[in-house]
C-alpha cells in the first residue's frame, strides 16, 4: 500500500512549476473577478445541496462555478435512451426536499434532472452560479488564507472550496487500436447524439455495464441489427420498476411523514442487502442464487446462459438492476459477442479470432474516466504540494473529505466514499453535513485554515484499507473501484449507517487550527 499523501515530498520539477504558477497566479490577483465566503464546484446534486445546507445556516456567501450552460451534473449530461437510476426515486433524493410526485419508482434520468431544476429553482440557487466557468486550476494562498481558483472566464477567490464536480464528470471514448481508422458514426452514453437515427441501421453496443444494459433494450426496439460486445458478464438482478399510482402522489402530499417511513423502510432494506454484497456471508448466496433465477428464468438458451454466467462474486464489480436486458438480447434482431475486440476498422470491429462485423454506428458504453489517483485540474496546496502527485500511487483523504496540506478545502464523493448497496445521496448528504459544520467552524472560532493532521489522515486510511481487504470489491476481479494495481481508492467498507455515523463527529482534535 501506498503511503499517505502528506508524508510524501514534492518532487523538484513539480516545486519549480508550482513556484511559476504561484508568480502567475499572484501577477493576476489585480483581476480577480469574484471572492467570496465559499466556492463550490459543480451545480449537480452535491454542489446545489451543498449550496442549500450553508445558506440554511446563515452562509450566504456563495459562488457556484460551473462548466456547463445549466444545473444537472450527471443527470444533464447522461441522456442516452433509457437512462435511469438503480436506487428507488424515493432514496435517491435529499431527505430534506422530497419530491411526493415521483411517476415511477425507479425514475428514468429526465425526471430526476427535472427534481435537479427544481432544487435550483425553488432554493434560489441560478443567481449563485456562473455558467460556462470551467476550472482549469486551484492554489492556495497560505499568507492570505484563500484559495485562488483559475477559470476559463477568470480568476476566483474563496475562503473555503468545495469539490463538488463528481466522479462521474469526464467521459471519453476507450483506448482501443484502430479508433481513430472508423469510418462510420461514433457515439458515446454520456455524450448522446440525439440527432442520430438508429431506425434499420446496424448497431455494435461496446460495453454491458450500468449503461449499457440500459441502452441496449432501446435501441433493439429501434435499430436494425444491435451487435453487443462483452468483455465480462456482470451479475443482473431484477428491477421491480412500477408506475406510482395517482392515489399514493396525493397520500405524500398531505401526509408528507408516510413518504418518509417508506424512504426509512427503502434504507433500511439496502442496508440489509449490503450483507450479501460487500461481504462473503451466508447471504451472499442467497443474492448470487436470485441472480441466477433471474438469468434462467428471463434465458432459456443454455449456452446464452453460460455466456452471461458470471465467474467471480456478487459484489465485486458494480452490480446491476435490469428486467429488459436479457430479453433484449434474445430477440431476433440482437447478437451478443463474447470474443475480444481486436481493434477497430474502417467499417467496424475486428475481434480476435478474425471476423470483422461491420455498422453503421458504434455506440460506447464504456463508462467515465474515474480518477483513483489524480484531480480533474491541478490542486496546489501548502509549500507547492500538488494534490495529484501525491495520489499517484492511489487517492487517499480523511473521512473522504479532507486532505492534508490542503486546507478549508473539502470533497463530495472523495476517495473512499462510494456506495456498493445504497443511495449516494445518503452519502451525500452526510458529507455536506460535515463540510457545512468546518466551514461554520471557520467562521465560529474566526479562523484563517483549517487543515487536517498527517498522523490522523494517516490512521484513517490505514483502518480503511484494512477493513476493505475483507471486502468483496477487493476479493480479486478487476473494476473500476481499484487502480491497475489493484489499490480500491473508491469504496467504503460499511453501511450507510456506519459512513453517517462517521461524518456526524467532527473532531476538533484531528485538525490544526490557524487563526487569523
Amino acid at each position: 500500500m501506498s503511503t499517505v499523501s502528506e508524508t510524501r515530498k514534492p518532487r523538484r520539477k513539480a516545486a519549480a512549476r508550482k513556484t511559476s504558477s504561484a508568480k502567475r497566479v499572484k501577477s493576476q490577483a489585480e483581476a480577480v473577478v469574484s471572492r467570496s465566503e465559499v466556492l463550490i464546484i459543480g451545480a449537480g446534486f452535491a454542489g446545489l445541496g451543498s449550496a442549500i445546507r450553508l445558506r440554511q445556516q446563515g452562509i450566504d456567501d456563495i459562488v457556484i462555478l460551473e462548466r456547463a450552460t445549466d444545473v444537472g451534473g450527471t443527470w444533464r449530461d447522461n441522456t442516452y435512451p433509457g437512462a435511469a437510476c438503480d436506487i428507488p426515486s424515493n432514496l435517491y433524493s435529499f431527505s430534506f426536499a422530497q419530491n411526493p410526485d415521483w411517476s415511477r419508482s425507479f425514475s428514468g434520468g429526465s425526471e430526476i434532472l427535472r427534481y435537479v431544476h427544481h432544487l435550483a429553482d425553488h432554493y434560489q440557487l441560478r443567481p449563485l452560479v456562473r455558467f460556462e466557468h470551467n476550472v482549469e486550476s486551484m492554489q492556495y494562498d497560505e499568507q492570505q488564507g484563500v484559495w485562488r481558483v483559475q477559470t476559463s472566464k477568470g480568476l476566483f477567490e474563496g475562503r473555503s472550496i468545495v469539490m463538488a464536480q463528481g466522479p462521474l464528470s469526464n467521459a471519453s471514448l476507450p483506448n482501443i487500436t484502430g479508433i481513430e481508422d472508423y469510418q462510420g458514426h461514433k457515439i458515446h452514453s454520456a455524450m448522446w447524439d440525439h440527432d442520430y437515427d438508429f431506425t434499420g441501421k446496424r448497431v455494435a453496443v461496446v460495453g454491458t455495464g450500468a449503461s449499457g444494459i440500459q441502452i441496449i433494450p432501446e435501441l433493439v426496439r429501434k435499430a436494425g441489427f444491435v451487435k453487443v460486445f462483452q468483455r465480462t458478464p456482470g451479475w443482473v438482478l431484477p428491477r421491480p420498476d412500477f408506475e406510482t399510482p395517482g392515489w399514493n402522489k396525493a397520500l405524500f402530499r398531505r401526509l408528507p411523514a408516510s413518504q418518509d417511513a417508506l424512504r426509512k423502510a427503502l434504507y433500511l432494506f439496502h442496508e440489509s442487502v449490503a450483507l450479501g454484497i460487500i461481504w462473503d456471508t451466508p447471504l451472499t448466496g442467497l443474492v448470487e442464487r436470485i441472480g441466477r433465477m433471474h438469468l434462467r428464468m428471463q434465458v432459456k438458451d443454455r449456452w446464452l446462459r453460460r455466456q452471461l454466467t458470471p465467474d467471480f462474486r456478487i459484489g465485486c464489480k458494480r452490480v446491476l438492476m435490469s428486467s429488459d436486458y436479457y430479453p433484449a438480447l434474445q430477440k431476433e434482431n440482437c447478437k451478443l459477442i463474447t470474443w475480444p475486440i481486436a481493434r477497430l476498422s474502417e467499417k467496424g470491429i475486428r475481434t480476435v479470432e478474425g471476423i470483422e462485423h461491420q455498422f453503421d454506428c458504434i455506440v460506447f458504453a464504456t463508462g467515465f474516466d474515474v480518477s483513483h489517483s489524480g484531480t480533474p485540474f491541478p490542486v496546489t496546496g501548502r509549500d507547492g504540494r500538488v494534490l495529484g502527485e501525491e495520489w499517484s500511487g492511489g487517492a487517499q483523504a480523511y473521512k473522504s473529505i479532507n486532505v492534508s496540506g490542503y486546507p478549508n478545502l473539502y470533497m463530495t464523493f472523495g476517495p473512499n466514499s462510494g456506495p456498493g448497496h445504497n443511495s449516494a445521496l445518503v452519502y451525500m448528504e452526510a458529507q455536506i453535513d460535515y463540510l457545512v459544520r468546518g466551514i461554520q467552524t471557520l467562521r465560529e472560532r474566526k479562523l484563517k485554515a483549517l487543515d487536517v493532521k498527517p498522523d490522523a489522515q494517516r490512521a484513517f486510511n490505514r483502518d480503511i484499507q484494512r477493513r476493505l481487504a475483507k471486502t468483496n470489491w477487493n476479493s480479486g476481479c478487476k473494476s473500476w473501484y481499484l487502480t491497475e494495481d489493484g489499490f480500491n481508492a473508491t469504496m467504503f467498507p460499511g453501511f450507510a449507517t456506519q459512513f453517517a455515523r462517521q461524518m456526524a463527529e467532527f473532531d476538533m482534535g484531528d485538525y490544526t487550527l490557524s487563526p487569523v
